[in-house]
């Protein structure tokens, strides 16, 4: 692939939380690289308060960021997508939009942070883990030669990082 910034689509279900972290994390961490967008196939049409609390903890931009349809993003006029990551195994179960130019996909599942109950103290806990694990997968894509590999290994390798450790563990 030989692009200078790369467009990046986060899918999930409700478009609230997982893909939302992952958005604006890739956009701080792969400026200049990456331009990361989220979406959902049934967005709730508000982000979760604590994503935005972990995400300005963390000093990373929260502004412009809401909760969308996926379908934003199969319109003429969208942005050109190079790569499309499923964060729910909710989303990655559905039947996608047709993405013009043909992005590479994977699947990173990470357990919803939005839907454990309990404490806030216990809810703020599963937001940084669901962050945690998006963002240290997000660092193995920042630090691949994306540029420099074919679609067929590209593919491979970000397969690879959407596995968890006991699908790893399993081999």
């Amino acid at each position: 692939m030989t692009k200078t910034v790369f467009n990046v689509l986060f899918l999930c279900t409700g478009n609230s939380a997982r893909s939302i972290l992952a958005e604006a994390y890739l956009n701080a961490a792969g400026r200049g690289r990456f331009t990361a967008y989220s979406a959902g196939s049934h967005p709730g049409g508000k982000v979760n308060p604590l994503a935005l609390e972990l995400l300005e903890k963390n000093r990373i931009d929260t502004a412009g960021l809401r909760s969308k349809s996926w379908d934003e993003f199969a319109r003429p006029g969208a942005p050109l997508l190079d790569f499309v990551f499923t964060v729910c195994d909710n989303a990655a179960d559905e039947v996608c939009p047709i993405w013009p130019g043909q992005p590479i996909s994977a699947h990173w599942g990470v357990k919803d942070p939005a839907a454990v109950e309990g404490s806030h103290d216990e809810r703020r806990k599963a937001f940084l883990r669901a962050f945690t694990e998006l963002s240290a997968r997000i660092n193995l894509l920042l630090a691949l030669p994306v540029e420099k590999l074919d679609r067929i290994t590209l593919q491979s390798r970000l397969r690879e990082i959407g596995k968890t450790e006991e699908q790893h563990r399993a081999r």
